[in-house]
């Protein structure tokens, strides 16, 4: 479980192909606390570190996590949100994130507002996965590229987020183009009630 508050960076720095699935070998400031086993969130993916060495650690994602997010299009050099899991005893700053990416969605605009940024994403219209709880609602919560966000603007298959500077400071948001892809994961709450109300009916 994760909470959506992004530690750093870490920089691919290799990656390997393996069947269906991509080896990717990262570095962080934080490589010498991690431990094999141990999982952290990429772009708001869970993935498990598999080998530490040279400073660097490596993780596996496999097919479906690669249909489903945007780490298929990640390339050396790249930039990705790192976030370790939550420790229990600790706050939730942000909110409650499984490390499930749901889909991608592609930036349609990004708007200066004089000191923020909006930016608006678009998914694909999936009335089907809308109604088990997969859409935003205003002010509710969405995962970005691993950032917890609060939703506004939202339409049936888009939505806005506004990004504070230290957020485009300390996130791969600084690298969002139109046109980006960036993960998604709805909140797990609206799932959830989404679930029971297919139950009750």
């Amino acid at each position: 479980m994760f909470s959506g508050i992004i530690e750093e960076f870490a920089t691919v720095v290799a990656i390997k192909k393996d069947r269906d699935n991509i080896d990717f070998t990262l570095r962080c400031s934080f490589v010498d606390e991690l431990s094999i086993d141990q999982s952290v969130a990429h772009n708001g993916v869970c993935l498990t570190v598999v080998r530490i060495e040279n400073g660097t650690y490596v993780v596996t994602a496999m097919k479906e996590t690669l249909e489903r997010s945007n780490l298929g299009l990640l390339k050396v050099g790249d930039k990705v949100n790192v976030e370790r899991s939550m420790l229990m005893n600790g706050r939730l700053d942000g909110h409650i994130v499984q490390g499930h990416v749901d889909e991608t969605a592609r930036c349609t605009a990004i708007e200066d507002a004089n000191g923020s940024t909006y930016f608006t994403f678009e998914y694909k219209e999936d009335r089907e996965m809308a109604r088990h709880g997969y859409f935003t609602v205003d002010k509710g919560s969405v995962t970005v590229n691993g950032v917890s966000l609060t939703v506004c603007n939202p339409t049936y298959n888009s939505f806005q987020v506004a990004i504070i500077p230290y957020t485009m400071e300390h996130t791969n948001f600084q690298d969002i183009r139109v046109g980006t892809m960036v993960n998604l994961e709805f909140d797990i709450i609206g799932k959830y009630i989404a679930r029971l109300q297919d139950y009750n009916k």
